[in-house]
């Protein structure tokens, strides 16, 4: 029996890095890249050319699916400590709210063209919508202690619970730990046992504004006010003079594959540091969620000539408007223009899926892959910039337009 195959080609398409013209995408009906070609090898009348960029399947590597109920519930520019705050007041929410929100926020990004999904797990409460869900997920089991020592055990059985709850379900998961300023050195060291032998990706909330580095450098700031307002102890806790990322990295395992996120207030200097630190190290950006926290963006130029392998992520929606990586770009080259769209496709794409472990499926129009399929259109002034005109992508996992 002869498989059908479907021919997609678009005034640009995105291969190897770059928007290439005259390019055709032969897909299998399953998805299945069969080969790549000059638009000349096939007969035009045979491909469906449409207007716009076409572009893999996106990666959307920093989510909190099990927060999807939190949206529109906490304030705008509040600043991260009352963000953390405010979240914690809404976690105890009726499970049935809980579950509806984590279904539609799955189809939502389903629906919005990402294929694949790093997602912070602090329950298991999102296993089942995984397990039926088109996106590929790998899911980060995040532990926290609030620098509590004495109190690390207590703190991370319930995180192990949730990792082996996922081990048992079939799902691909690591331990992680929060954030340098909630995780103990010897929580660090838990986390590290769990994976240990495991080849896989850890993440980290890094530098996510500038009361977390003061924090480190000399014990004052915000977070005294925080650790305090939860009556939580941090007499262990001593400064180190120096900025989180160099506390994390001291008790993290550089074997690992490391995502840091967020990294909105983090200088040319850390930046280099961390790409020095480890061979497979990797920063999420998380654009819309930062204006929505801190009103504040990273500088992006810093990454780009530090050559760091940037990705793209759109936190909760607790932290953000909806969940898109189309949003997320348009964001960043609005505000930051001299960011290109090329650049943006390769944080949004492969980039993403190499973090996640999933490069060899994912993230490029190569040949043996099932990438996914998107189709950037907007006006022909705009076609090769991504503006508020860019509509969001025609979806089509399987190679046929819907």
């Amino acid at each position: 029996m002869q498989h059908k195959t479907n021919k997609l080609s678009a005034d640009q398409v995105f291969i190897d890095g770059a928007l290439q013209a005259n390019i055709v995408v032969v897909l299998s009906e399953l998805g299945e890249v069969l080969s790549v070609d000059p638009l000349a090898d096939h007969n035009p009348d045979e491909v469906d050319i449409r207007n716009g960029i076409l572009v893999p399947g996106f990666v959307n590597t920093h989510c909190h699916l099990e927060l999807s109920h939190m949206k529109g519930r906490v304030d705008t520019g509040t600043g991260l400590i009352p963000f953390i705050q405010s979240v914690v007041q809404f976690r105890d929410i009726d499970q049935s709210v809980i579950d509806e929100a984590i279904q539609a926020a799955d189809k939502e990004m389903s629906d919005n063209g990402i294929v694949a999904v790093g997602d912070i797990s602090n329950k298991i409460d999102t296993i089942e919508v995984k397990k039926a869900s088109d996106i590929q997920y790998m899911n980060f089991i995040e532990a926290f202690d609030f620098l509590d020592d004495d109190k690390c055990d207590d703190y991370f059985q319930p995180y192990l619970d949730v990792y082996q709850g996922y081990k048992a379900a079939g799902l691909t998961c690591s331990m992680v730990p929060h954030a340098p300023y909630s995780v103990s050195k010897t929580l660090f060291e838990k986390i590290n046992q769990v994976n240990r032998g495991h080849q896989l990706s850890v993440s980290i909330h890094n530098q996510e504004t500038t009361h977390e580095n003061q924090f480190f450098q000399t014990k004052e700031g915000d977070l005294l006010s925080f650790y305090a307002g939860f009556q939580l102890p941090i007499d262990q806790f001593s400064p180190t003079g120096t900025n989180s990322t160099h506390y994390a990295f001291q008790h993290m395992d550089k074997t690992q594959k490391t995502l840091l996120v967020h990294n909105t207030v983090m200088s040319l200097e850390d930046i280099r540091f961390a790409n020095d630190w480890a061979s497979e190290l990797y920063f999420a950006t998380c654009a819309n969620a930062n204006l929505y926290i801190e009103n504040k963006l990273p500088y992006y130029k810093d990454f780009l000539d530090a050559e760091a392998v940037m990705t793209i992520g759109t936190d909760s929606l607790t932290s953000n408007w909806q969940l898109s990586i189309l949003d997320e770009m348009k964001t960043i080259q609005r505000f930051q223009s001299y960011v290109t769209t090329e650049h943006l496709l390769s944080w949004a794409t492969l980039n993403g899926a190499k973090v996640l472990g999933m490069e060899n499926k994912l993230g490029s129009f190569e040949v043996g892959k099932t990438p996914g399929v998107n189709l950037l259109s907007s006006p022909a002034s705009d076609k090769f910039s991504l503006t508020d005109a860019t509509v969001h992508p025609i979806v089509n996992a399987k190679g046929k337009w819907f």
